[in-house]
């Protein structure tokens, strides 16, 4: 609320959400309550809304700034492609929204959960995961590669159980179960993949004006085809953060500019390389950091 009551770009895009959505998201967003927040087929089109208007306010302030690439971890692909021109604000916010929903649906018709594991690296939960998803004839899988040291995992209840017991007895640090009853980017999100990518194939795409690193690929998607294989794939697929903050970085990017809710994208920057810059933008006193 207080960044679209201090900049008058950021307010437009709150103003124009609720009118692409028709309901007041805004509303939601800045009064609650709190359970619709949370709701997964409101947080999404939130999560875009807030990170567009940061990126409004500064498109506003340095209008000859051109970014090298953009990135966005999970459902912030979607406002990197705006970011880059590749999909239009009112088509990413439609998308967003039946995203959210189809996630909302496959999480009813098969419940599942995610855990976070802390102070092993992506091999060793990997293998965790392919013996649970072996011995309980389940399925568990690795959702979120985010940084050294901090990998999400994802599946059905029987097989994140024994991945919970075998990544202890492998030494993990802590194994925290995560407050969802929605198994993302992994298999069981296939009913929700298949729901999204009717409407991504109705969806108009453009070539990105500037590279955008893919969560599925964690390479620069340069074109409409390998944009649509990314989103295509992405709900049942690792989100290889790890991986695409690198090659960003081998590439020579030493600053980045978070846009949005909070600092975890900067805080995982960190841990994956300490040698270069993280900034978060997401109300009005961040932005004495630039």
């Amino acid at each position: 609320m207080a960044l679209a009551e201090a900049a008058p770009e950021a307010a437009q895009i709150f103003q124009l959400s609720d009118k692409i959505l028709g309901y007041p998201l805004s509303q939601v967003c800045w009064h609650g309550p709190e359970a619709d927040l949370n709701s997964t087929q409101y947080t999404q089109p939130a999560l875009l809304t807030h990170s567009i208007a940061v990126l409004e306010v500064f498109k506003a302030r340095y209008p000859g700034f051109s970014p090298a690439c953009a990135a966005g971890h999970s459902m912030g692909e979607y406002t990197a492609l705006v970011a880059a021109g590749a999909l239009t604000f009112d088509d990413a916010l439609l998308l967003t929204r039946e995203r959210g929903e189809a996630m909302r649906y496959a999480g009813e018709i098969l419940p599942g959960g995610m855990s976070a594991v802390l102070g092993l690296d992506v091999k060793e939960v990997e293998g965790a995961c392919d013996q649970a998803s072996a011995q309980t004839d389940g399925n568990v899988t690795v959702a979120n590669d985010n940084c050294p040291g901090q990998v999400v995992i994802s599946g059905d209840e029987i097989a994140l159980t024994l991945a919970h017991d075998l990544l202890e007895n492998a030494g993990a640090r802590k194994v925290i179960r995560l407050a969802v009853s929605i198994a993302s980017h992994s298999p069981l999100m296939v009913p929700a993949q298949d729901r999204l990518n009717d409407a991504l194939a109705a969806a108009s795409l453009s070539d990105p004006h500037i590279p955008v690193v893919g969560n599925v690929s964690a390479k620069p998607l340069s074109s409409t085809e390998k944009i649509r294989a990314d989103l295509s794939a992405q709900l049942t697929s690792r989100v290889r953060w790890t991986e695409s903050i690198r090659w960003m970085t081998h590439s020579g990017i030493d600053t980045f500019i978070e846009m949005g809710s909070g600092t975890v994208l900067s805080g995982l920057l960190r841990r994956i390389d300490s040698q270069v810059r993280g900034i978060s933008l997401d109300s009005p006193p961040t932005w004495d950091t630039l």
